[in-house]
C-alpha cells in the first residue's frame, strides 16, 4: 500500500522538491502540499494522509500550531517536524505538541524518505544531532521531576528510551537482541500503562513525569 504524504512548508522551491521526491519514490505519493497551516484541519481531513511533512516557520500559522491543530481531530496520522533551526525550545514545544519525529531539513533525500517510512512502522526519526538535544532536554526536566510509578519493566524503560531517540522496531529488536514481534510487545504493553495510543503520547509523558 503507497504511503500518502502531505507537505506544509513556505518555500515554492522546496514544496515542489518535496513532492518530486515523494512521487518518484516508490509506494509512496504526495496528496498535497500547501504554503502555511491556516486551513491544515481541512487539507488533512480531505487528502487522509498518513504522514504529515511539517516545516516551523511558516506565515500566519506555524507548524508547532498546526501540529496542534491536527493532533486534535487526527490521532493517527503520523508528523515529521522539519526545520534548518537546532533551537531546543521549538525542538522540546513540537514534540510535546504531538510531532512523532524532528528532522533537519538538511537531511539528504534517502534519509528523508527511510524517515517517511520509519515514522509509518512505528518509530520516531530524528537527525542524530537532535536526538542528542531530545535527551539532553529530557535529562533535565526528568531531574526535576516527581516520578509515578507507571510499573514499567526494565526492558520497557529500555524500549521507550530507544523509541525517544527515534530508533525503529526493527533497529530496537536488533540493539536489545529480541524479535521484532516482541518489540511491538513491549510496546503495547507500555502504550497500555502509560494509557497512550501513540509513540508521542508515550514519549510526552515520559517527559512529564520524568521516567526517561
Amino acid at each position: 500500500m503507497s504511503i500518502r504524504v502531505a507537505v506544509f512548508d513556505d518555500n515554492a522551491k522546496r514544496r515542489e522538491g518535496l513532492q518530486m521526491l515523494i512521487d518518484s519514490t516508490d509506494n509512496m505519493t504526495c496528496v498535497g502540499a500547501w504554503p502555511d497551516c491556516r486551513e491544515v484541519v481541512r487539507h488533512v481531513m480531505e487528502t487522509k494522509p498518513d504522514v504529515v511533512l511539517m516545516d516551523i516557520d511558516m506565515p500566519h500559522v506555524d507548524g508547532i500550531e498546526g501540529v496542534t491543530l491536527i493532533r486534535k481531530q487526527f490521532k493517527d496520522v503520523k508528523i515529521l517536524m522539519q526545520t534548518v533551526l537546532e533551537d531546543n525550545a521549538r525542538i522540546f514545544s513540537s514534540i510535546l505538541a504531538g510531532a512523532d519525529g524532528y528532522l533537519l531539513k538538511q537531511t539528504q533525500p534517502g534519509k528523508l524518505i527511510e524517515g517517511i517510512v520509519e515514522v509509518t512502522q512505528g518509530g520516531a526519526p530524528m537527525t542524530p544531532v537532535i536526538a542528542a538535544k531530545v535527551l539532553k532536554l529530557f535529562a533535565q526536566r526528568g531531574s526535576n521531576s516527581k516520578t509515578i510509578d507507571f510499573q514499567l519493566s526494565e526492558r520497557e524503560l529500555e524500549i521507550l528510551k530507544l523509541l525517544a531517540e527515534g530508533y525503529s522496531y526493527k533497529i530496537i529488536a536488533a540493539r536489545c537482541n529480541i524479535s521484532y514481534a516482541t518489540v511491538n510487545t513491549h510496546v503495547s504493553h507500555i502504550y497500555e500503562k502509560l494509557q497512550v495510543k501513540g509513540v508521542a503520547s508515550a514519549v510526552n509523558l515520559a517527559v512529564r513525569e520524568g521516567l526517561i
